[in-house]
């Protein structure tokens, strides 16, 4: 029997890439702000030199070389010396003014005597409502910034046995989801949560209990009983969250809504997002109350909380917790990790998105439970930007790449390689693509500060895997580590030094 082409066509695997940071106009390969530090040091030098002497001017040429260097060098992930500097400073000034640690509670230092929550959402208030669909949903207000969040829990269809043109599918809707985000009055962030905790077996239980009849046969029973006790031994639970976060203000200049109006607003708004992401393989879409918000939030400061919030449960009890309970009782935070309550975490950010095209299950293996680390958290954060302003920033993104390749007598083929990138983009928007700044925060929690090395390494490891670079948020582990809970906070607006200053370093 002579064998042949089978006649069957193979399928190529969709591919996604093209991920890039806007470039800015500047001399060769320095940045906007290196390129204005070298005019400076010139102009300073030569007057230097012409009023005081060249040794003067070689003394100043010489001091202002070597901040120019530390302002320019770069480590692989595009932080600068200057900023290394900045966080090593920044952090031991706050540990000599005892804000790194944290003492709550009846027995603890803060005045009102209750476990409020530390840091950036120490002023945070919870208040609920209900949708149009007459389902109860919980908003986050963020006074210190004029912010206001709510948070969808989903169930995801999960990519087992499901055909690759479907997961396609799911891709593209999820990228049409956050390209229409864009277009969402009033939003200024977004975040999706892949939570993996240990599962104590309470939702086994509750099934189990309830379908088991009183006749049933004591073979029966013996084989639930045994599933019971044995089954959630080493499992673990995925839990995914989406948290939306808008300004307080209807538009640039108005006055901020309380959250009342807020409320009223969303409630009709609710019952349009949680069904724009039935297509995007999110499953079951429903927004979260204020109880499991509480949950959530609780549980990622005490870990071992969770074991009663599931007793609860399962007796059919109410945990009464108001949200000035939510927050650690203590915490200690270092510069590469950070102890709270019962748990040890560590948190990275993504420095650099994968170079290149890659499929659509790259994250599989980083979002799945890992049984080195007992709870883990991964925050992808968005910032859509306005169609209206979409154009103009893509526009200008290709006019500066243009003008850093015109700058050098034969252009790099880095410099030629982030042209083409920069034109793709255009033409990808010009074709109806929405425009997205996006990241990550990782967060890893043991029980004891002795897993953390494995938790660390193994994270790394799953890093490497996926193709992403990522460094520990070093100085900043409790803002990291709030960051990235499904809460809705758009690092961006916490911080001083504005998005352009950013940019431009």
């Amino acid at each position: 029997m002579s064998s042949g082409a089978s006649g069957e066509k193979a399928v190529e695997p969709v591919l996604y890439g093209n991920w890039r940071q806007p470039a800015r106009a500047g001399l060769g390969t320095l940045s906007g702000a290196a390129t204005f530090v070298l005019f400076v040091v010139l102009v300073v030098t030569v007057v230097v030199n012409a009023s005081f002497g060249l040794f003067p001017a070689f003394f100043t040429a010489l001091v202002s070389g070597v901040f120019l260097v530390a302002l320019v060098r770069k480590d692989r992930h595009g932080v600068t010396l200057i900023q290394r500097i900045g966080e090593v400073v920044m952090f031991h000034r706050a540990r000599r003014r005892g804000l790194t640690l944290y003492r709550s509670g009846p027995a603890g230092k803060s005045p009102w005597g209750t476990c409020q929550l530390p840091g950036v959402l120490a002023s945070t208030r919870l208040g609920e409502f209900a949708d149009s669909w007459d389902r109860r949903f919980a908003v986050l207000a963020m006074p210190a910034v004029g912010s206001y969040a709510i948070v969808l829990g989903c169930q995801p269809d999960g990519a087992s046995l499901v055909d690759q043109d479907q997961i396609d599918l799911w891709v593209a809707r999820w990228g049409m989801w956050l390209a229409d985000l864009g277009q969402e009055h009033g939003l200024v962030g977004a975040q999706a949560v892949v939570e993996t905790t240990p599962d104590t077996g309470t939702r086994l239980r509750q099934e189990i209990q309830a379908n088991l009849v009183e006749d049933a046969p004591e073979v029966a029973r013996k084989v639930a009983g045994e599933v019971e006790m044995i089954y959630p031994s080493g499992t673990a639970s995925v839990q995914v969250y989406i948290a939306l976060t808008y300004q307080s203000a209807p538009r640039l200049g108005a006055k901020r809504r309380a959250m009342e109006e807020f409320g009223a607003d969303m409630a009709s708004r609710i019952p349009g997002l949680t069904a724009s992401l039935a297509g995007t393989g999110a499953g079951i879409v429903r927004p979260l109350t204020a109880g499991e918000v509480r949950r959530v939030v609780r549980t990622a400061y005490d870990p071992a909380s969770q074991a009663l919030f599931d007793a609860a449960d399962l007796s059919g009890q109410t945990v009464d917790l108001s949200w000035a309970e939510c927050g650690p009782a203590g915490h200690d935070v270092l510069r590469d990790r950070y102890y709270h309550d019962s748990g040890v975490s560590m948190t990275w950010m993504m420095t650099q998105a994968p170079k290149g095209q890659v499929q659509s299950d790259l994250l599989a293996r980083l979002l799945a439970p890992q049984k080195e680390i007992w709870r883990k958290r991964v925050a992808l954060m968005y910032r859509p930007v306005d169609v209206a302003r979409a154009a103009e920033i893509v526009e200008s993104d290709v006019n500066a790449a243009r003008a850093r390749a015109a700058n050098m007598r034969r252009p790099s083929a880095y410099a030629q390689m982030e042209l083409r990138k920069a034109e793709r983009s255009a033409q990808e928007e010009a074709r109806g693509a929405g425009l997205e700044n996006f990241g990550m925060i990782i967060t890893s929690t043991g029980s004891t500060a002795a897993q953390m090395d494995d938790i660390r390494a193994t994270v790394e490891r799953l890093a490497a895997a996926t193709r992403i670079q990522i460094r520990p948020v070093y100085g900043g582990q409790d803002a990291a580590f709030a960051a990235g809970l499904p809460v809705g906070i758009v690092p961006l607006r916490h911080s001083r030094v504005s998005e352009s200053v950013r940019q431009a370093l």
